[in-house]
């Protein structure tokens, strides 16, 4: 039996940006923003410092070198029903970061990639609902 894939990949300049923010400011998440002011980049925050709702979708973790703390990464619910036959891929690229994300000062921002899922993968992934915000509370 095969395991689903994972939702939420991460690049090495993404991965090396996280650990940096996090020896910086103490642990991280990521919510996937839905457009309005800064567009659909992902935002980065201390954890605590966005209040996660919920319907916000868990759609994946990102591990750090050790001892780190993980980095989760959420979506808003009805964006994860845009989104959910895609795997989302986090990114950077060189460019002013979203004004409330913090990469900002960096000279650096967050990116979304993706690709879709194919039909083998959807019908894992269907099997393996992500959890939610109003699962953590």
């Amino acid at each position: 039996m095969s395991t689903a894939p994972d939702r939420v990949t991460a690049t090495p300049a993404a991965v090396e940006l996280l650990t940096k923010l996090t020896e910086l400011h103490g642990g991280l998440m990521i919510h996937q923003s839905g457009g309005c002011c800064d567009g659909s980049a992902p935002m980065c925050y201390p954890v605590g410092e966005f209040r996660v709702g919920q319907r916000d979708v868990l759609v994946g973790i990102v591990d750090l070198p050790a001892p780190l703390p993980e980095v989760r990464i959420w979506i808003n619910g009805d964006q994860f029903e845009l989104w959910k036959h895609t795997q989302l891929i986090l990114d950077v690229v060189k460019g002013r970061g979203a004004g409330f994300s913090l990469e900002a000062p960096e000279g650096v921002r967050f990116l979304s990639r993706s690709r879709a899922f194919d039909d083998d993968e959807m019908a894992l992934l269907a099997a393996n609902p992500p959890k939610v915000g109003a699962d953590f509370e």
